[in-house]
């Protein structure tokens, strides 16, 4: 695909997925709004000048598109913005400040709520289609690794994290990463295939230590630090290219690879690590063909990869081993809702661990990297692009919950405290946070551009 097309999907898929969820996130304040008795004078999708707008509804509320892609709002009827005294009394009850303190905070928290909804319908619809992913089958190669020393093996199945069950890749990541964070053990239910006997397993439990992990792993691929990736298919090749290194040693599909200089090959990313670290040198390979055994000598053509010299055979392995994780619609549902709330919860253990300074604040994300990754998922599938969607949502959501003024939180916390004292707070104490927190927001976007610019141009 070439450049300009894949920019012009990444802008639609990254405008999309932003549009909707800001849509979402402002319905859910209007409609509680409205449920309210508030009346409600515009509805943004956008910020700054108003480009397209249209009056609709026995209240002449304003639909518009402003200029700034980036946010929405929804304008009530409010004394702190507008000039009421020409009003009658029967406008005025219908304006937000005369609502009792338990509706306003209704309707400022309903805003995230209808994105933590929205995450749950896209995860149960996911679901119940069925999310092909790899299975929680590891691989395990090195004795030195955290995984091999616990006890794991290489084909283990991890069937269950601490009594949680899990069914998919994503699944052990995200449970294993949960645990990493509150520096607690990994308790695995493992199956095990019995050698002596086809088709049977045994039943393993085995505790993972996860306290060596420091936070740097955290960011990284951390279940490789603990030396656990995905299980890979047996090293029997798929492909071979035409005029490659492989197709003039001899090298012919559906070749499976036994040996490479004496060295038993267990799989096929163990040949692709074999071949990797071999450029320009020449590997005896031992293959079995039609139930022959041959000896090839093939020479890895050297490949410059980020400055770096790799072994290239022009061969192509076969694909991860994918199942299809599903569920009926009452599970799908309960599935959705349990990946949302583990998921936010995820989200503000980073977000704390960034305060601590146990994360770098180097995973703070801006609208590029969110725009690479919509377009990166968009054209992988349109269930990846669903999924990702649904991630955003719950972040957008988790981050207009902060105590932060001018977010959501913010006017929450404002609400609570006017619970608690029985008046609402000072306007002078309101201005001086809105200020403070539109610093910190205006830091916090800095930062995320900062962050966006350092990915592209490393």
């Amino acid at each position: 695909m070439s450049a300009l097309p894949t920019l012009l999907q990444t802008v639609l898929a990254f405008l999309l997925a932003l549009g909707s969820l800001i849509i979402i996130h402002e319905l859910g304040h209007y409609v509680v709004a409205r449920w309210c008795g508030v009346k409600v004078l515009r509805f943004s999708v956008g910020m700054g000048k108003v480009v397209y707008s249209r009056k609709v509804g026995p209240d002449q509320t304003e639909w518009a598109i402003s200029m700034l892609p980036l946010g929405g709002y929804v304008k009530m009827l409010d004394a702190r913005e507008q000039e009421l005294g020409h009003l009658p009394e029967q406008e005025l009850a219908r304006e937000f400040g005369h609502q009792s303190v338990w509706k306003r905070m209704a309707i400022v928290a309903a805003g995230p709520v209808a994105n933590f909804l929205l995450a749950i319908a896209l995860f149960t619809g996911l679901f119940m289609a069925g999310i092909p992913e790899p299975s929680g089958r590891i691989r395990v190669v090195s004795e030195q690794s955290a995984a091999y020393k616990a006890g794991l093996r290489r084909d283990d199945l991890v069937t269950a994290v601490n009594a949680q069950p899990v069914q998919g890749w994503s699944e052990l990541r995200l449970h294993i990463l949960q645990l990493a964070l509150d520096k607690q053990p990994a308790h695995l239910a493992v199956e095990r295939a019995n050698p002596d006997r086809a088709g049977s397993f045994s039943k393993l439990e085995i505790d993972l230590p996860l306290g060596q992990l420091s936070p740097q792993d955290l960011e990284s691929d951390f279940l490789s630090v603990l030396g656990m990736s995905v299980a890979s298919p047996k090293p029997e090749l798929a492909d071979v290219l035409p005029d490659g290194a492989g197709m003039r040693a001899g090298l012919r599909s559906g070749d499976l690879v036994l040996a490479v200089n004496g060295k038993a090959v267990l799989d096929a990313q163990d040949f692709v690590e074999l071949v990797r670290a071999a450029p320009g040198i020449a590997l005896n390979v031992q293959v079995q063909r039609a139930g022959e055994i041959l000896a090839i000598q093939a020479v890895p053509e050297a490949k410059q990869v980020n400055g770096i010299a790799i072994g290239r055979l022009e061969v192509q392995m076969p694909a991860l081993q994918m199942h299809t994780v599903q569920s009926r619609p009452l599970p799908a549902l309960l599935k959705g809702a349990n990946k949302t709330w583990e998921t936010s919860v995820l989200t503000l253990k980073m977000l704390g661990k960034m305060v601590t300074g146990d994360v770098s604040w180097r995973n703070i994300t801006g609208p590029i990297t969110i725009a690479d990754y919509a377009g990166k998922t968009s054209r992988t599938s349109a269930l990846s692009y669903i999924n990702f969607i649904a991630l955003i949502s719950i972040s957008l959501g988790v981050m207009n919950l902060l105590p932060i003024p001018v977010l959501d939180g913010g006017h929450l916390l404002y609400y609570s405290l006017e619970v608690l004292t029985g008046k609402p707070v000072s306007e002078r104490f309101g201005e001086i946070a809105q200020r403070a927190g539109v610093a910190l927001l205006v830091t916090l976007m800095a930062v995320a551009f900062f962050n966006d610019i350092v990915r592209l141009m490393s």
